[in-house]
């Protein structure tokens, strides 16, 4: 955490109670989790229970590279590498919803070239697979 307020405080960002307890929340949790799973948490610490607390918090820790948002689950993860410039893949396990963060810059890199052939320029890469983690594939999810 203060290696995440330092980062923030580089940025010009604060690192406020609300704030810190959604990046605690989501390091916590191992898995991606819904906006309004991080607010229910919140709310019954004293955070207040209106969607943007939680939102807000969200979408300033992503914008700050301490946390992810994942399309596909329409979730948030913690960054496990805040302070590199990473372009990560998501390994999400559609029984348990657990989440691995890989490097993912060699596959950014093709893609980027695969569609620079074609005059597009890429700007942004999510990259999320889908399956099973060791534990639910050993259980027979």
């Amino acid at each position: 955490m203060d290696e995440a307020a330092g980062r923030l405080a580089e940025q010009g960002g604060r690192m406020t109670p609300v704030r810190r307890r959604t990046l605690e929340i989501l390091l916590e949790s191992h898995r991606a989790m819904g906006a309004y799973e991080v607010l229910d948490r919140l709310a019954a610490e004293g955070f207040g229970h209106q969607p943007p607390v939680a939102y807000r918090a969200l979408d300033f820790l992503v914008e700050h590279g301490l946390a992810h948002r994942l399309q596909r689950l329409n979730a948030f993860a913690a960054c496990l590498h805040p302070g590199h410039d990473h372009a990560p893949a998501f390994l999400i396990c559609r029984a348990c919803d657990k989440l691995a963060e890989l490097p993912a810059a060699p596959v950014r890199t093709a893609l980027s070239n695969l569609a620079a052939e074609t005059g597009f320029a890429v700007e942004r890469v999510t990259i999320e697979a889908l399956g099973l983690c060791p534990a639910c594939a050993e259980a027979g999810a």
